[in-house]
């Protein structure tokens, strides 16, 4: 399998995040891709290499997916923390303002002039820090997972865009969950824009995938299906539930499989099987898997209780559909066994692939 990883990720470090009123250390950070980047090394797993595309292709990609003043936002935000106030170059950026949803409370449409008030704008939590080398690290992980898909358009069977931060979370104009620019739906768009009809992106993270459900609710050409805890209880909490199914040309193309807090391999598996049956039933010509390992039992932040040697079934499943696959590196934080975590995934689909 043809791994593209991020040179520039570790540029994205946050000094602390906002957890229930209070700082902590970040729970993403940088050795996540180090040890799955040095077990799939280990194990021989494929080349590994960074991604070339060019700006230009890269910029259109984002403006597939991203609105333009979120983009605008992003390419800035920072000069603009500082701007605000020297200081701040010694610290992360974080929220702490936002316009509710209610109307005619807060106006959207408007950008405030202050740089803080703009974090609030698209920011959807206080736990993602924005910092220097944020949206280089970001964007060359989108460039990942566009080289990903191109790779598979170009006859690979399968590829993985090794980077962070992640990208399952942000939307088509918000941040959040320690994700800015959404590479599984950046992958997603270019399968389609390269000529397959339908693409279908399953979802094993342990954190419901709002923010690609965002970007393809309305669409029928894009099957979304997300297997998660259920929001009554986990993040993201504001959606993911099962009776989310799209709107408009979109109905009937996204289902969601909310599970409680303590669900075992029994439970999941049976939840996975019925999303690959989802996903033939659709009648999808490529599959993209945002991939988080956040479901294994010692995951400090989630609360699944998926085992090691779960997963190598869990990728042979996902390559029994015999789709091209992209596949994007998401959540997992217990650092330590994340590697092994994805490799064992990864190779169980090699294999039966």
């Amino acid at each position: 399998m043809l791994t593209l990883i991020n040179p520039h990720h570790a540029e994205h470090a946050g000094r602390q995040e906002m957890f229930r009123g209070r700082l902590v250390d970040c729970h993403e950070v940088p050795d996540r891709l180090h040890f799955v980047r040095d077990e799939l090394q280990r194990r021989a797993i494929g080349p590994q290499r960074p991604p070339e595309v060019g700006d230009a292709v890269l910029d259109a990609a984002l403006a597939r997916v991203h609105e333009p003043r979120y983009l605008h936002f992003l390419a800035n935000a920072w000069d603009d923390w500082v701007a605000l106030d020297p200081a701040n170059a010694q610290r992360d950026a974080l929220p702490s303002v936002w316009p509710l949803p209610q109307a005619h409370a807060f106006r959207h449409d408007r950008s405030p002039l202050n740089a803080a008030a703009r974090l609030g704008l698209f920011a959807f939590d206080s736990g993602t820090p924005l910092m220097a080398g944020t949206w280089r690290a970001a964007r060359a992980g989108a460039a990942c997972a566009l080289a990903a898909a191109h790779a598979v358009l170009a006859g690979e069977r399968s590829a993985f865009a090794l980077t962070r931060p992640p990208g399952h979370h942000a939307g088509p104009g918000f941040y959040g969950g320690y994700c800015f620019l959404n590479n599984a739906a950046i992958a997603a768009q270019a399968l389609r824009d390269g000529g397959h009809a339908r693409v279908a992106v399953l979802d094993v993270d342990y954190h419901h995938g709002n923010g690609t459900q965002t970007i393809f609710y309305e669409r029928a050409d894009v099957l979304t299906l997300s297997l998660h805890g259920d929001p009554h209880t986990e993040y993201p909490f504001f959606l993911g539930h099962a009776d989310e199914t799209g709107a408009g040309a979109g109905e009937g193309f996204n289902r969601n499989w909310p599970l409680p807090r303590g669900t075992g391999t029994a439970a999941w598996r049976a939840a996975l099987d019925e999303a690959l049956q989802a996903v033939a039933g659709f009648g999808a010509t490529a599959l993209v898997v945002p991939l988080g390992l956040d479901t294994y039992e010692g995951d400090p932040i989630s609360g699944f209780k998926l085992r090691s040697g779960d997963y190598p079934a869990i990728g042979a499943a996902l390559a029994a559909l015999g789709l091209p696959t992209v596949f994007t590196f998401e959540g997992g934080y217990a650092v330590a066994e994340v590697g092994v975590n994805a490799a064992n995934l990864l190779e169980g689909f090699e294999r039966a692939a």
